[in-house]
């Protein structure tokens, strides 16, 4: 049995979409409908006709898919795919923040479970974190979860920004420390060096350009270098030489990988498919609420 095309073929019996993360396995990459970042697959989700959404990504992208489509069946291909950074802030310790601070705004990183998106007044991702800030009606501003996401806004913006919780991160960017950046720049001295801003704050001031996913893609395709030095997970690079085979793309930490979202095979996807298993339920009363900071974002975006 040919695993892509039984994809295929479920997903033309099924009306199914397959919405796949930019860090999944290169295998898995190959057989997607749409390829993106959270923004970009925010937006396939909320646009798409298919009856039946299958997320391989993380369970809160999953999440957004159901919210964005509460009457639709939305299936994530590895129910143990779960993001730590998401997991580091709790909705307890967002409503103490919300208490001590009560005229700020809310904006929560994507990167984030549902019950805390409900609480959260917009919601942004690392391409438009300091869009968002900057467009609400609010001095101070409480974000979360991640702290370099923190430090990257803040160098754009005059706004008081306090992170909640004090040391939220993502723990793939975070292993891409200066001294592997300096180890890959000392092995190609011409490349362009393009970072995450979930990456740490010496390495974002040590990069020619900071990027989500999608600014990446975008700026090695329209830079005329012929070679980059990309600092965030690995799973990137397989995108980027495959849509610029003439360029030499390297990671700045060949470590850099999420073993959440590597946990999806192409048997998975298969199976998930096929079975129908792993369906996303978000309740009712945590999703209504959510979706107001979700379409916020979309509409500032």
């Amino acid at each position: 049995m040919d695993l892509v095309d039984e994809i295929d073929r479920l997903k033309k019996e099924k009306n199914a979409v397959l919405l796949v993360h930019n860090y999944q396995r290169a295998e898995v990459q190959d057989v997607q409908d749409f390829l993106g970042d959270s923004l970009g697959l925010a937006r396939k989700a909320s646009e798409t006709d298919a009856d039946l959404i299958v997320f391989a990504g993380v369970d809160f992208m999953a999440e957004i898919a159901k919210i964005l489509n509460p009457n639709k069946k939305v299936l994530i291909t590895s129910k143990e795919a779960c993001c730590p950074m998401a997991a580091m802030l709790s909705k307890e310790e967002l409503l103490k923040a919300k208490e001590q601070h009560p005229s700020a705004k809310v904006i929560l990183y994507v990167n984030s479970s549902a019950e805390c998106k409900a609480l959260a007044d917009c919601c942004c991702t690392s391409a438009n974190a300091d869009k968002i800030v900057n467009a609400m009606d609010s001095d101070t501003i409480l974000f979360g979860p991640d702290k370099n996401l923190v430090h990257y806004v803040q160098e754009r913006s005059d706004k008081k920004i306090i992170p909640v919780p004090e040391n939220g991160h993502c723990y793939v960017h975070n292993i891409i420390e200066l001294p592997a950046l300096e180890v890959a720049i000392e092995r190609h001295p011409k490349a362009t060096i393009i970072v995450h801003p979930e990456c740490p704050a010496d390495v974002q001031d040590r990069a020619d350009y900071i990027a989500s996913t999608s600014g990446m893609v975008k700026l090695v395709k329209e830079l005329p270098g012929k070679e980059f030095i990309i600092g965030t997970e690995v799973g990137l690079i397989h995108r980027l030489q495959k849509e610029n085979p003439e360029k030499k793309i390297f990671p700045a930490f060949e470590n850099a990988i999420c073993r959440q979202m590597k946990k999806t095979t192409l048997e998975d996807v298969y199976l998930t498919l096929k079975e129908e298993r792993n369906e996303v339920q978000v309740p009712k009363d945590i999703s209504e609420k959510a979706v107001k900071a979700i379409n916020r974002m979309l509409e500032l975006s």
